[in-house]
């Protein structure tokens, strides 16, 4: 997601890459690596951020706003099923859904495998991000667009969580990184207004950051998180178009994804019928969930 760094390196249209054609993704301000674009689809601004799409060599089509590498054809799956089924799995039955940006529709994907949501509202800010997904990304969200169960509001996420009275069993905040239009998104109230709109037995998740490049952001949202949440549960995954390890969390009332066994995540599965996943079964719910110590130290 955008301003990996915040440092201001790469502002937000390709001026920080390290020469034409080499889309830079910059960690901090000392470190950061590249993908060779081997093909622009486009480039332009939308009213909220830089937007652009490219074909490379190892991740396929690629997704790029503000400068910054959001999703690619080729690993898409590392970071939504984390971010998905963690807490979709941990919940015994989940029928309504929310997803806070998303627009690629990869978040959206993943939820309707449940054969129980009867419901996914997906909030994003920005058209054009629906719009491009619909014209280039269908490998990452699989006609999801076109599925009766979704619908897709375009506005402000922080105004529809405050001003909806609609209860969720999950929520998902599927944003771009701390800054321009999601800079309210990372805050406690934003936090203590998305738990008014749980239900008793749901859960939020959302991604973090780096827990080595970015280790002040994680302190910070899992400060802001525990201001709202009595259950918060950061884990880790590792997503290669994002630099490589990377943290989550999963918070909730009461719902806590520790309780299960690699056996209970590998039996809803099959229960449930998710046959396309790639990435996620009951070892890697279990080892997303154990912490290194140096991240055991930075979560507290």
């Amino acid at each position: 997601m955008p301003e990996r760094n915040g440092s201001g390196i790469a502002p937000g249209d390709g001026d920080g890459d390290l020469a034409p054609g080499l889309m830079t993704e910059y960690l901090t301000d000392a470190w950061g690596f590249f993908i060779r674009s081997t093909r622009q689809y486009e480039k332009f601004r939308s009213p909220h951020q830089a937007v652009e799409v490219h074909d490379t060599a190892h991740f396929g089509k690629l997704f790029r706003l503000d400068g910054h590498f959001m999703t690619s054809e080729m690993d898409e799956f590392f970071y939504h099923e984390n971010l998905v089924q963690m807490p979709a799995l941990t919940h015994p039955s989940p029928e309504r859904a929310l997803i806070i940006g998303g627009g690629d529709g990869g978040s959206a994907e993943e939820l309707l495998k449940h054969p129980s949501i009867r419901s996914v509202l997906l909030c994003e800010i920005d058209l054009a991000v629906v719009d491009i997904a619909r014209k280039y990304l269908q490998t990452v969200h699989k006609g999801v667009f076109d599925d009766g169960r979704l619908t897709v509001k375009i506005g402000d996420g922080f105004r529809h969580v405050q001003e909806s009275e609609e209860q969720y069993d999950l929520i998902v905040l599927d944003l771009t990184d701390p800054g321009g239009p999601s800079e309210s998104l990372y805050t406690a109230d934003f936090y203590r207004a998305c738990a008014l709109r749980l239900k008793p037995l749901g859960a939020m998740t959302l991604h973090l950051a780096s827990p080595v490049a970015h280790p002040e952001r994680i302190r910070s949202c899992l400060a802001g998180l525990r201001a709202a949440f009595p259950l918060v549960t950061p884990y880790l995954t590792t997503i290669p178009l994002y630099g490589g390890l990377w943290m989550m969390a999963c918070v909730s009332q009461t719902l806590d994804p520790r309780g299960l066994s690699a056996r209970e995540v590998d039996r809803r599965i099959s229960q449930r019928g998710l046959r396309d996943l790639r990435y996620y079964n009951g070892d890697m719910h279990r080892a997303a969930l154990a912490l290194p110590n140096f991240v055991r130290e930075l979560v507290g």
